[in-house]
């Protein structure tokens, strides 16, 4: 029978499990969405939403708390600083777990798990959204100013070598000159 089991073992040891835990808890505070296994996210979900609970109050005690879990003073930081105050008017459900289908060779459902808020501004979110085609566009043009750029470079070699391609032309259009001198003389010589 399966009554009354707390958690899930996922397969591992309790040194590993924890372990693992910490760092996908971690990770999703970090990066504030993870991609991974549904039984792993359901089960990083339970303490990252208890997190942002104790997060909502910043206090000394809260803090050691959490600590406690995340060894980061960074993402820690983050926590109490970014995320919390996000949902100080929410009474729960911080994240969400979006299916993406079976993993291939061993077919383990595979989920994304995120914060249900985005940040507040994002630097996307202020421009206006652009279309594919002007995206093209606009690395088309950059490639042609390149291209400008790198033949103006050059440019300069091209002219040293036009300054010495004129005198070169020039004993072209003298030696046909010679030979058809050669080909009148002998003309003449056969005319005699």
């Amino acid at each position: 029978m399966h009554n009354r089991v707390g958690f899930n073992r996922l397969g591992r040891k309790s040194s590993h499990r924890k372990a693992l835990h910490r760092n996908m808890v971690t990770s999703l505070l970090k990066y504030e969405r993870v991609k991974t296994t549904k039984a792993k996210a359901l089960e990083i979900r339970r303490t990252a939403e208890k997190m942002v609970t104790r997060a909502k109050i910043d206090s000394v005690h809260n803090r050691r708390m959490i600590a406690k879990m995340i060894w980061d003073k960074a993402i820690l930081n983050k926590l109490f600083v970014e995320i919390a105050p996000r949902f100080v008017e929410r009474p729960g459900g911080y994240t969400r777990v979006l299916k993406l289908g079976k993993r291939a060779g061993d077919a383990a459902e595979m989920v994304i798990l995120e914060f249900v808020e985005g940040s507040e501004k994002t630097p996307e979110a202020d421009e206006p959204k652009k279309t594919v085609k002007k995206e093209v566009a606009k690395k088309t043009e950059e490639k042609k100013v390149s291209a400008e750029k790198a033949a103006a470079k050059k440019a300069p070699a091209k002219k040293a070598a036009a300054k010495k391609a004129p005198a070169k032309k020039a004993a072209a259009k003298k030696a046909p000159a010679k030979k058809t001198a050669v080909k009148k003389a002998s003309a003449k010589e056969t005319d005699k």
